[in-house]
């Protein structure tokens, strides 16, 4: 657990956690805990029963908001993209007048980058650290968007040069993750709505049309990602069809090939019945004539079908 006092962007370390329990005459108290710290943190500032039930039973769970006597209990989720999976971490936060608290079970890189913008920014009350930490978060589905974009089009390059089965489980792996991933997207966005529109005594109004911004760029991105799992059906259908196509080149060579060889198959035929005379049979250049006449036509039906464009 580390406890800061945040004075205009400044951080100053504290030790005593008590003493984020008085409001300070400038600023406000920052703690970011972990959930085996709620334990000491839950009676000393009254966290409620179920919002820390939330933190140490759930670790993926629904972006919500809920409102207390005196704190704010916000749960959003942030994301991260490995090229393999998409991961998504809980951030629960306690707003307070003069605290923030932040529980998260793993580390998350948004809270480290938001410091520079708190010192870049002088924040000097909890509710502006809770715009800019809740903007991050959201820019950050920005980036995760634009490297699946990416992986889509890169995916859809290698299907169309040459296909393979593994295509198939990677599609149909990157579909399923963005699925998931939209269904909580519904609900985040929501919850940011709630902070543009809902009137909220714990965050200053003008601050809260600033939470608008954000409104829009979550919906942006609900947005997006329904685009997202339409082009994951496209790509699917597209694998299809190169299959399709790719089974129609290999039939179209077995069919040439069956044809140039009916005809050789037909002579060989004919001089491997048991006539006495059949035409240059007992001549001594016979058989050389007749290898040298299939290897013609054999050659002949393959540049023919060539120039017919079905080889």
């Amino acid at each position: 657990m580390k406890i800061r006092l945040v004075q205009n962007g400044v951080f100053t370390t504290v030790e005593d956690v008590s003493e984020a329990l008085i409001a300070p005459a400038e600023g406000f108290y920052w703690i970011d805990a972990d959930d085996e710290d709620l334990v000491v943190l839950q009676p000393l500032f009254g966290l409620h029963d179920l919002a820390v039930e939330d933190c140490l039973t759930e670790e993926e769970q629904r972006p919500k908001l809920e409102v207390y006597e005196n704190q704010y209990f916000l749960v959003i989720n942030s994301i991260r993209f490995d090229d393999e999976e998409i991961f998504l971490r809980a951030l629960n936060i306690f707003l307070g007048r003069h605290y923030l608290i932040t529980v998260t079970r793993q580390k998350i890189n948004e809270l480290r980058s938001v410091k520079p913008v708190l010192w870049e920014q002088e924040v000097n009350r909890p509710d502006r650290f809770l715009y800019h930490l809740v903007d991050i978060v959201v820019d950050n589905y920005f980036t995760v968007g634009d490297r699946i974009e990416a992986r889509i089009e890169r995916l859809e390059e290698d299907i169309l040069m040459h296909t393979k089965k593994s295509h198939l489980n990677e599609i149909i792996g990157l579909r399923s993750e963005i699925l998931w991933l939209k269904k909580v997207l519904g609900p985040q966005r929501e919850v940011i709505g709630i902070l543009n529109k809902r009137d909220l005594r714990l965050i200053d109004d003008q601050l809260q049309k600033y939470f608008g911004d954000i409104y829009e760029n979550a919906v942006k991105i609900f947005e997006t990602f329904e685009t997202y799992r339409d082009l994951m059906g496209n790509l699917r259908e597209a694998y299809q069809s190169s299959l399709a196509s790719r089974a129609n080149d290999i039939m179209r060579v077995f069919t040439a090939l069956t044809t140039i060889f009916m005809p050789l198959t037909f002579i060989t035929g004919i001089y491997g019945m048991n006539f006495d005379y059949i035409p240059g049979m007992h001549d001594h250049y016979g058989s050389v004539a007749l290898l040298v006449v299939m290897a013609l036509l054999g050659v002949g039906m393959f540049y023919l079908f060539r120039k017919k464009d079905w080889l």
